[in-house]
């Protein structure tokens, strides 16, 4: 399985993911396993620092789903960079639309690295979940 669930829980406890935790294991091999999905991993000295998922390449509209860096990576400019090469690859595929959902949990820095690379801000509502 790629990417490691180890390196999904390196970029994402900090800001709290869990929806990869909590899929039964074969759910996720095969949302992994579809054509429609790229992850693009950056290597530091061959060493995973941070990921870039994408849901429904070759779609009208494509949803970067995940995005970040494992914190010891953070600070670097590396998620710029990450973001603009991912980026390059997806629009080689003509979608009409590239969109994200952020929230308040994300890095401090991500609102504004998101704007740089292009994304408008769409729509804000407040979310709750049950505990």
């Amino acid at each position: 399985m790629w990417p490691p669930i180890s390196l999904y829980r390196a970029v994402g406890e900090p800001v709290q993911w869990d929806q990869r935790l909590r899929m039964p294991a074969e759910d996720l091999e095969r949302l992994l396993a579809l054509p429609s999905t790229h992850i693009h991993v950056l290597r530091v000295e061959g060493e995973a620092a941070g990921l870039c998922e994408f849901n429904g390449v070759g779609q009208p509209e494509v949803e970067l789903t995940h995005f970040g860096l494992v914190p010891v990576f953070q600070g670097r400019r590396l998620g710029p960079f990450l973001l603009d090469q991912a980026l390059r690859a997806i629009w080689s595929h003509a979608p009409q639309r590239v969109w994200l959902h952020t929230d308040t949990y994300d890095h401090p820095a991500a609102q504004s690295v998101y704007r740089r690379a292009g994304f408008k801000a769409y729509a804000q509502r407040m979310e709750t979940f049950p505990d």
